[in-house]
């Protein structure tokens, strides 16, 4: 097949024959509190807020064994965290991971596995920041700090974690992306670029892990009100603070704007984030889809995602990569 600009753009039009013929027998996965996860042990990042603590708490509910990690260890959130485990009788074991270092994610990742006797079942990989200005205004400091938390973190962190995963012949991968992971809005700093790198990554792992039974679904929420605003300002202020005149004057309005961002005024419930990877875990081996985007509104990345798979399909189906492809795609 010749995949020039109009073929695309046809893709595009077809995206409801698209979700039947490259997604067939792909079912979204279905969250019932119900469901036990007893005998599953689950490694989460980011634990000490918004998405990450909400399913630490969800899950060990459900029966799982939750490594809940954070950095900067001890902090007020460890200690609550804790201390709800401790009330509730809760199977959560809080590590300390920083995702930005080599050595945290290596030591991190052993302790869990020491302490679970065994591999972890399930990596989830929710740890993630945001920087927001104009792209020229984003210095390297900047630019680092986001690559080296939001795409290296994940990297290392699936590093760590696949030997053992490998070993025993499963596993499974949660990758907490963002619609911006596959569109892009003006003045999101680095954050789109992140994400992108970070989808990049992770569809080819999902390729490259077919054979060894092991599972990697990209989680891509909507806007919700967490307290990654909260550090989101916290960084984008530190960043204005130090910015150069000859980058920040051709953008007057957008640098003003930095480090005063607020999602208070969000409803989406940011429990439809745990309640997803719940689902993803509960759901059959080799059955679970590659992009689940969640939100209960717009989901702009729908037939992006639609029209990547078939390309991917169409492109590579019936190359050595092919059958890998397929079973991403095909399910």
């Amino acid at each position: 097949m010749r995949l020039d600009r109009r073929t695309l753009l046809a893709s595009a039009a077809a995206t409801a024959s698209l979700a039947a013929t490259v997604r067939a027998g792909a079912a979204e996965p279905v969250f019932n509190p119900e469901t036990s996860l007893t005998g599953k042990s689950v490694l989460i990042t980011g634990c000490s807020s918004g998405f990450g603590r909400l399913a630490a708490e969800l899950l060990a509910r459900q029966g799982a064994k939750v490594f809940a990690s954070m950095r900067n260890i001890p902090r007020p959130e460890a200690t609550e965290l804790f201390e709800i485990a401790r009330k509730d009788s809760l199977p959560i074991f809080i590590i300390e991971i920083d995702v930005t270092s080599d050595d945290s994610c290596a030591r991190g990742v052993a302790t869990a596995e020491e302490m679970n006797r065994g591999p972890i079942d399930v990596l989830v990989n929710n740890a993630g920041i945001g920087i927001t200005s104009p792209i020229e205004v984003q210095d390297m400091e900047a630019t680092r700090l986001m690559f080296e938390t939001n795409v290296f973190g994940p990297h290392r962190m699936a590093r760590a974690v696949l030997p053992g995963m490998r070993k025993r012949g499963a596993g499974q991968i949660i990758q907490i992306s963002s619609q911006l992971g596959r569109v892009i809005t003006p003045y999101s700093g680095h954050y789109s670029a992140t994400k992108f790198a970070l989808e990049a990554m992770s569809e080819q792992l999902a390729y490259e892990l077919v054979p060894h039974h092991i599972d990697v679904s990209i989680i891509e929420p909507g806007g919700y009100p967490t307290k990654v605003w909260v550090n989101r300002n916290a960084y984008s202020a530190a960043l204005k603070a130090r910015a150069e005149a000859m980058h920040t004057d051709g953008y007057p309005s957008q640098v003003a704007a930095m480090g005063t961002e607020d999602g208070s005024g969000r409803s989406n419930d940011p429990m439809d984030v745990a309640r997803a990877i719940a689902g993803l875990i509960a759901q059959a081996p080799g059955t679970r889809p590659l992009r689940l985007p969640v939100s209960p509104g717009n989901k702009p990345q729908v037939p992006i995602n639609e029209v990547t798979a078939r390309v991917q399909t169409e492109w590579l189906g019936n190359s050595r990569a092919g059958p890998l492809v397929r079973a991403v795609h095909e399910r």
